[in-house]
């Protein structure tokens, strides 16, 4: 969940004293290849760096990998067009069978032909129950996977899955790369071979993502032909960097974002997104777990506040996972701002204020903590709110800071400043999230959330491709949110990058949580024009 749904891209390594001396170190490094640079050549400030670059192991797998290719993509409307494939599936049996064409002359960047057993070897090897891949779930109507011949694969699927589609933007790993290594550890996790438009030079942990351009890349040789991704956890010194020249772009949160507003030779770019921040209030804590605190919570926080002072408008107001201008929102589960019902619902449960101003009931101080991310200044920025706000309701919440190792050993009772969203489709992210039986698995249902009617709903909507029950089990899943919070969720946030004119007018799509690696105006910089 970047937090939530999301290990394979958003898990993030190391203090942030080690980032502050890593970057610093490469800030004064004369020759190093992570600055910016001519016509040819950008390098883009990101927050987040990946655990993996396998496919195999969740890398890439909603798109804009760079090093590899789907059998579909996305265009700048988030609209399926082929990539690997020839054309978009031909669907038959009722939903239960897709078949793909492949895309003739597709090599990979060792000078291997691609074929349709590396479709098969990618899908076989995710479902693997040895394959340490998080999201597996997602694919779980995958019956089989077949090829027939080298230029077609068919899946069988065990239900109709109606967003089956959209998981094929999955890339593709070469079999006979991957397939002679152990898939969880080996060589190809750090130093992958692809179809794509880049090639990695080097990963640097904790440091950069070096890449170079394919020129024999099906689509054409990308006109920018060196790509750097400079890994900057902490925003401020994102910011320093970009500032002096050292980067040619980067994201950055709204009030680093509004002070390059008088520099003429950059442009800011807002990217509507699915991406939320949200609080986890793990099930297996007495305070967080009570039912009666979470919708205290729900209504207790002001949303409002929020998205005008901490992201300075560039978002709304968050009631669940689903955006609310999104056609799968729920109208009238929106949850206003009552401090008043608040206190009176936490009176009548018994959490009685003590003489300190914190609650009490049987013997339980309304106390916990909350985690947020070191070095990530917008969910600092929301913890803070949220524990002002808890304060008022008299609920005393404890904001700490770590590095995800720190913090993941502690999700099943300590609360967390999380984050998540995927807008392909709603399956995507609610599933992982809620879903009770994935409570536990990584970052997937962080607050071990289980609700019996939620679970049924979920599984009724990925049962079937008939849009109408589809929007009636969601509505269902927001609704019980709304009655039974395992989570309060805080604001949806538009991602803001800050890009160098040099490159002229750059798009952006709908995005992920998971911005900046394969988000944000570089989702296409094999298009750019150097």
């Amino acid at each position: 969940m970047g937090g939530v749904a999301r290990p394979a891209r958003s898990a993030i390594a190391g203090a942030a004293v080690t980032a502050l001396a890593v970057t610093a170190a490469a800030c004064a490094a004369p020759n190093d290849d992570a600055k910016s640079g001519g016509g040819d050549s950008a390098v883009v400030g990101i927050a987040y760096e990946p655990d993996s670059l396998s496919p195999l192991l969740g890398y890439g797998k909603d798109g804009n990998s760079k090093i590899f290719d789907g059998l579909l993509t996305h265009d700048a409307d988030m609209k399926l067009k082929p990539a690997l494939a020839a054309e978009l599936p031909k669907v038959t049996d009722d939903g239960r069978t897709y078949t793909y064409k492949l895309r003739d002359g597709v090599k990979f960047s060792d000078g291997k032909p691609f074929t349709s057993k590396d479709v098969v070897f990618t899908y076989e090897s995710i479902l693997d129950k040895k394959t340490n891949n998080a999201s597996k779930a997602e694919l779980d109507a995958v019956e089989d996977v077949e090829a027939k011949g080298d230029d077609t694969v068919v899946f069988h699927l065990k239900y109709p899955y109606a967003p089956f589609a959209e998981r094929t933007v999955l890339p593709i790993a070469p079999e006979h790369v991957a397939g002679a290594q152990n898939v969880n550890n080996g060589r190809f996790t750090t130093k992958p071979i692809g179809t794509g438009p880049y090639e990695l030079v080097k990963w640097s942990k904790g440091e950069k993502l070096v890449f170079k351009a394919n020129p024999d890349y099906w689509g054409g040789a990308p006109k920018i032909k060196n790509f750097t991704m400079a890994i900057i956890k902490d925003d401020d010194v994102r910011a320093t960097r970009l500032r002096s020249g050292d980067l040619d772009g980067a994201i950055l949160p709204p009030n680093l974002a509004k002070t390059f507003k008088a520099d003429t030779a950059k442009k800011t770019y807002a990217a509507n997104s699915f991406d939320y921040r949200v609080v986890t209030l793990p099930t297996g804590n007495k305070v967080t777990g009570d039912n009666d605190i979470r919708r205290a919570l729900d209504i207790g926080v002001d949303r409002k506040a929020m998205v005008e002072q901490i992201l300075e408008g560039a978002g709304k107001e968050a009631y669940g996972p689903v955006p609310t201008d999104s056609p799968w929102f729920t109208k009238g589960t929106e949850r206003a701002h009552d401090l008043g019902k608040a206190k009176k619902l936490l009176d009548e449960a018994g959490w009685k204020k003590g003489a300190d101003g914190i609650r009490k009931k049987d013997g339980v101080r309304a106390a916990f903590p909350l985690w947020y991310l070191t070095g990530d200044k917008l969910r600092q920025d929301h913890a803070l709110a949220y524990a002002s706000d808890a304060k008022k309701l008299g609920i005393d919440v404890k904001v700490e800071s770590g590095t995800w190792e720190v913090i993941m050993p502690r999700m099943p009772k300590d609360a967390v400043l999380a984050g998540g969203g995927a807008p392909a489709d709603p399956d995507f992210d609610q599933y992982m999230m809620l879903k009770s039986s994935l409570a536990g698995d990584g970052f997937n249902n962080m607050a071990h959330y289980d609700n019996k009617k939620v679970d049924a709903a979920l599984e009724d909507a990925r049962r079937t491709d008939d849009k109408a029950k589809r929007q009636a089990a969601y509505d269902t899943v927001q609704r019980e949110l709304a009655k039974d919070p395992g989570y309060t969720f805080l604001t949806h946030i538009d991602h803001l990058y800050v890009v160098d004119k040099k490159f002229g007018e750059l798009t952006t799509q709908v995005e992920p949580h998971d911005h900046g690696l394969a988000s944000g105006p570089w989702w296409n910089v094999e298009d750019w024009k150097a």
